[in-house]
């Protein structure tokens, strides 16, 4: 395992309960935006071996990421309920505005102002 997939499953286990990320968040966290199917991928490939709160992690647009009454749909929607998150029973959707998780990057610089000077 490299360490980007490292970072990524500690991205992931810091998801709190009642909380939910989507798959370019991880990635965005993890340190590379774009790499949201390595996400996909290591939650497919290592939830169990990490134990890894996979049903924390949703599509971009702030729903289940399985199709609508499909097994996986209704499991990831009945884990994040557990957890207090109201998800739709028919679309998956979830209010993001409520739920989503609300980690801090880094602190954004003033345009114009060079890096060294950026808290």
């Amino acid at each position: 395992m490299n360490d980007f997939s490292e970072k990524i499953i500690q991205v992931i286990k810091k998801i709190p309960k009642g909380r939910v990320a989507t798959y370019q968040q991880v990635a965005g966290l993890a340190g590379k935006i774009h790499a949201s199917r390595a996400v996909a991928w290591i939650l497919n490939s290592s939830s169990k071996k990490h134990k890894l709160p996979w049903h924390r992690v949703i599509s971009k647009k702030g729903r289940v990421a399985f199709k609508p009454l499909t097994r996986n749909f209704k499991l990831q929607s009945v884990l994040l309920k557990k957890e207090g998150v109201v998800v739709d029973p028919n679309t998956g959707e979830i209010d993001m505005d409520k739920y989503q998780y609300k980690k801090h990057g880094r602190p954004k610089r003033k345009r114009g102002q060079p890096t060294m000077f950026s808290e």
